[in-house]
C-alpha cells in the first residue's frame, strides 16, 4: 500500500485484498499513512466501519499503533468514533465541502501573501521550480482524468509550495484541510465514468504567478479553481437542490 494521496489502484484493507508488511520505523504513522490511502482510493467508502482487531489483523501488527493511528485520523477529520462498534469513514456533505474550499482560501491567502512579500534568494527560486515540476505532473494527471495520479501530484504541490513560506503550523493546516477537500469529493468524482478535462489543471500559472511576485494574479487564479471546484461537486452530489 503506497503513500498518503498515491491512491495506485493495489488492493487493501476490507477484505478486498492481503496488506503489505509495514515496513517503516514508526508503525503508528505508517497506518495511518496507508488508511488514509485507502479513503483517498475510494477504497473504504464512506459509512464504513471496521474495528481496532480487524485493522491489527490486517497487518499484522498488535493493536497499539492501530489504534493511536485511527485516533490520529479522527482527529484530522477522516473517521468518526462509533460507540461500542469501532469506527467509520466519515461521511462528508456538500456544507462540509463549501466550509473546506473557504478555510483553505483564506489559508492559501496568507500564504501567497507571505511568499511574494518577502526577500528570495537561490534556494527559494529552485523551490518553486520544484513545485512547478510537481504542479506540471498534476496538470498531466488532471487533463488525463487520472485521480489516483492527479491526488498525490497535487497534495504534493501545495504541501512543497506551503513549505517555501516557512510556517510548519500553516503547512500542516493547509495540507490536512487539501486531504479532508479530496476525502470528501473522491466518492462523487469515482463514479464518473470519465473525468479528462473535468479537473482543475491551472497549477503551473499558480506557480508563474507567484515566481512573478503577482499576488493578485495568484488569487485570481485560485478563486477560479474554487469556483471550478464548488460547481464540480454541487452538479455530482445529488443531495443538493439545484438552483
Amino acid at each position: 500500500m503506497s503513500g498518503s494521496g498515491s491512491a495506485d489502484g493495489s488492493r487493501g484493507h476490507g477484505g478486498t485484498g492481503t496488506a503489505p508488511a509495514v515496513t517503516r520505523s514508526t508503525l503508528r504513522q505508517q497506518i495511518a499513512d496507508a488508511l488514509r490511502d485507502e479513503v483517498l482510493a475510494g477504497r473504504l467508502q464512506p459509512g464504513q466501519e471496521f474495528t481496532v482487531k480487524e485493522i491489527a489483523e490486517q497487518y499484522g501488527v498488535s493493536a497499539t499503533p492501530v489504534r493511536e493511528a485511527l485516533v490520529d485520523l479522527s482527529a484530522q477529520g477522516l473517521l468518526d468514533a462509533v460507540q461500542h462498534r469501532g469506527f467509520e469513514v466519515r461521511a462528508y456533505s456538500f456544507a462540509d465541502f463549501r466550509g473546506m474550499v473557504e478555510a483553505r482560501a483564506l489559508v492559501t491567502d496568507a500564504l501567497f501573501s507571505g511568499l511574494t512579500g518577502t526577500a528570495w534568494n537561490a534556494d527559494v527560486e529552485e523551490a518553486l521550480n520544484t513545485v512547478r515540476r510537481r504542479g506540471e505532473e498534476a496538470q498531466r494527471a488532471a487533463l488525463a482524468g487520472d485521480l489516483n495520479v492527479l491526488i498525490g501530484y497535487d497534495l504534493r504541490f501545495w504541501r512543497e509550495l506551503g513549505a517555501i513560506f516557512g510556517n510548519p503550523y500553516l503547512t500542516d493546516f493547509l495540507h490536512r484541510l487539501r486531504v479532508q477537500s479530496w476525502s470528501c469529493a473522491v466518492p462523487l468524482l469515482r463514479r464518473q465514468p470519465s473525468l479528462a478535462g473535468r479537473l482543475w489543471s491551472a497549477h503551473t500559472e499558480l506557480v508563474d504567478a507567484l515566481a512573478r511576485r503577482d499576488p493578485a494574479t495568484a488569487r485570481s487564479v485560485f478563486a477560479a479553481y474554487n469556483t471550478h471546484a464548488l460547481e464540480l461537486i454541487r452538479g455530482l452530489d445529488a443531495t443538493v437542490p439545484s438552483d
